[in-house]
């Protein structure tokens, strides 16, 4: 791995913002609490991160307080990110955790430049800033706060009810600044959704903390995705999981296909192969060696999530993020042409 400079005086700038190729690295910790997992803690030169603008998202500012995820989700599209580390893509994104310490402090010095234009800021678009980690480390309160007193706006994406934790910070800085919420559920069946990703809390435990963030008055959306084909996108389990998120209180629903990048691509086809090993050649035609599916099938798809929003009293397109994915019809349908593309996010 790229350890090259374990100072805080060495720096490389090519490095990714708050990175410094491990510059600033402390020390590297386990703890039987977490059991096959090392975390690698460092201090962090920057906490603002720019998005490109190739990326088209629709926020161009980010903040990660880690990098790797404990999740363990077999379709992260971040997984290709932890190879500039010289990690792999695979098992070290959920076990080789680098936790940046110090993040809150010099995010609040950043947001103090007089250059600073109080842009909307995404947390939860890397890793989830509430997985069980967050217990350990408390870096979020000391983020929210650097935000609000700043005059920030922000979203936080997140399958983690440790958030409801940090509710009574959350509603204070929603009196000052825009605060938006989005939690990731996509699987109703808590055996797929264990096998899909076996780190994240149960289906229960996620429409508890869309119940919670809503009862505290802050806006919710429930993010659908990734929607799996041929495993997660039958009639019955799609408008389950859409009735679920309007029964718990989210404002709207977003729902799009599975996306599969190089990285998590390579990844998910391994995990598929092993547990339902009759998909793999299917999937590989669906998305044709690419990162999405075919627009035949997203045309489809979509279609089908604008009835289920209409069904269960959602008003409006879900609001755009970005994350993961989504899946394909039963092999007996044919996929009508239908409807626009889906919000991805």
């Amino acid at each position: 791995m790229r350890w090259e400079g374990q100072t805080l005086e060495s720096e490389d700038p090519q490095a990714l913002p708050g990175l410094s190729r491990i510059a600033g690295f402390v020390r590297s910790s386990t703890t039987p609490e977490f059991s096959g997992v090392t975390f690698h803690e460092v201090l962090c030169r920057s906490a603002l991160n720019r998005v490109p603008a190739e990326s088209a998202m629709p926020f161009n500012w980010t903040v990660n307080p880690t990098r790797g995820c404990l999740h363990q989700c077999t379709y992260c599209f971040a997984r290709r990110t932890h190879e500039y580390l010289d990690f792999d893509a695979g098992r070290d994104f959920d076990t080789q955790i680098i936790v940046k310490t110090n993040i809150a402090q010099v995010l609040r010095k950043e947001l103090a430049r007089p250059s600073w234009r109080r842009e909307h800021v995404a947390l939860g678009t890397n890793s989830d800033p509430y997985m069980r980690a967050e217990g350990r480390y408390r870096l979020m309160p000391g983020i929210i706060s650097a935000l609000a007193d700043s005059g920030t706006p922000f979203s936080i994406l997140t399958k983690g009810p440790l958030l409801k934790r940090d509710l009574p910070l959350l509603a204070a800085a929603a009196r000052s600044v825009p605060v938006s919420i989005g939690v990731s559920l996509a699987f109703m069946d808590p055996g797929l959704q264990q096998r899909v990703e076996p780190g994240t809390p149960t289906p229960k435990a996620r429409l508890e903390l869309i119940r919670a963030v809503a009862g505290a008055g802050l806006d919710v959306t429930a993010m659908a995705m990734p929607v799996l084909p041929w495993l997660a996108d039958g009639d019955g389990h799609l408008d389950a999981l859409f009735g679920a998120h309007a029964a718990a209180g989210a404002r709207t629903v977003t729902a799009g296909a599975l996306h599969l990048r190089p990285g998590s691509r390579e990844w998910f086809l391994q995990w598929l192969g092993r547990d339902y090993p009759q998909l793999p050649d299917r999937y590989r035609q669906l998305y044709k060696g690419g990162t999405y599916a075919a627009k035949e099938y997203r045309q489809w798809l979509a279609g089908r999530v604008a009835a289920l929003r209409t069904r269960h009293g959602f008003t409006g397109a879900g609001r755009t993020l970005r994350a993961a994915g989504q899946a394909p019809p039963a092999a007996s349908q044919a996929p009508p042409a239908a409807a626009a593309e889906p919000t991805l996010f």
